[in-house]
């Protein structure tokens, strides 16, 4: 059976790093290390055996895609033992309980909820890897990092060079960025604040590997718009098209060596800065809800359908696994925008709490509206 280890590291509000002016001293420590770590990244780079184990990390924006990718991974590779990593963006983790049911690893299985894998958690994303990969543990093939949809992926990159003990155990093999055929050029177009970076721009910049999903909602017009976009901001990573995380080969993104130091640094020679600003925009939130009754179907559908109908201009992404009356299965929905979709899971386990759980991302989002149109739901 796969082996997962879901870590999931909810990101919560703005984060920022900043740091003071540094001293001369400590820049001259810094040009020293760039010019180090470019000599080890070009000799990595030309290495035909590594025996480091190989991680790839799945970016790409809100309702991209990315689970949906990682559950294909795990069921089609089930005899490969990977440790799978899930961040997500808000209190509540959902996205490793959908990771779950694709894999018997329960005892492997943890959650991390204090802030954003690109920044504010970056070390435990350290010590993490750092213990699953310290001798004496199960030996693993590799490990995918699931990133929230808002991380910037240089940050989480950076790890694998900056620390030195991770860098003798782990290699980056790729990253692999998913996105959205449907919202892409929107997210692509957004003008942020001043100061605050586009993580979708970001996102696709860096990859090593891009994949166009969810291609059966659009048509062949905007999907060549969405190609041209991404190519004008990556020239140089492979891309094909596939709907539902399917329609290609594992190999285009598992053990294909596709990261490289060298060609990053030739291109963005402050890279391995640690001492650098990051910031998100604050504006986006997220909301988590729970029920411990059991909801009305019909009640339900109707407000999630009310509520998309309202607010999805400003719901970027929502997701869930309900406890519906009657049924003796989970019922799991997901939604971008004004688009919506649910289906049942497997049945309750017999010592398995039975509780809703509601995750809602985007602008303008209060706690108290959301809290009391579920409770009106409730059977």
């Amino acid at each position: 059976k796969a082996c997962a280890s879901a870590f999931s590291l909810p990101c919560v509000g703005a984060a920022q790093i900043s740091r003071a002016a540094r001293p001369a001293a400590t820049v001259r420590q810094q040009k020293r290390r760039r010019g180090r770590m470019a000599e080890l990244a070009s000799k990595m780079d030309k290495m035909d055996t590594d025996a480091r184990v190989p991680v790839t990390v799945l970016i790409g924006y809100l309702g991209a895609g990315k689970t949906t990718l990682l559950n294909r991974i795990l069921t089609e590779k089930q005899d490969t033992k990977y440790a799978v990593i899930v961040n997500e963006f808000g209190e509540l983790g959902i996205d490793d309980r959908l990771v779950r049911r694709r894999v018997n690893a329960e005892e492997d299985i943890f959650e991390m909820n204090n802030g954003c894998i690109c920044c504010t958690v970056r070390a435990d994303l350290s010590r993490i890897l750092n213990k699953l990969l310290q001798p004496g543990m199960k030996p693993l093939d590799g490990v995918i990092v699931e990133t929230t949809g808002l991380a910037d992926p240089a940050p989480v990159a950076q790890t694998f060079f900056v620390d030195e003990v991770l860098k003798e155990r782990a290699r980056l093999d790729a990253l692999v960025t998913v996105v959205d055929a449907k919202h892409a050029l929107t997210r692509l177009g957004e003008i942020k604040p001043e100061g605050v970076e586009n993580e979708a721009v970001e996102q696709v910049a860096f990859a090593d590997r891009i994949l166009v999903n969810k291609c059966d909602l659009v048509d062949e017009e905007q999907l060549q718009r969405v190609e041209a976009k991404l190519r004008s901001l990556n020239k140089l990573a492979p891309l094909v098209r596939c709907t539902k995380g399917a329609g290609f080969a594992l190999d285009f993104v598992l053990g294909v060596k596709a990261f490289s130091l060298a060609k990053v640094l030739d291109m963005e020679p402050d890279f391995l800065d640690e001492d650098g600003e990051h910031q998100h925009d604050s504006s986006i939130t997220s909301v988590g809800l729970k029920a411990s009754k059991p909801l009305d179907m019909v009640s339900i559908n109707g407000w999630l359908t009310e509520l998309l109908a309202s607010k999805g201009v400003d719901i970027f992404r929502m997701k869930g696994i309900l406890h519906i009356q009657g049924q003796e299965r989970k019922f799991v929905f997901q939604g971008v925008h004004m688009l919506f979709s649910g289906e049942p899971l497997e049945e309750w386990g017999v010592d398995e709490v039975r509780e809703s759980r509601l995750v809602f991302i985007g602008r303008n989002l209060k706690f108290e509206e959301l809290d009391a149109g579920l409770k009106d739901c409730l059977a």
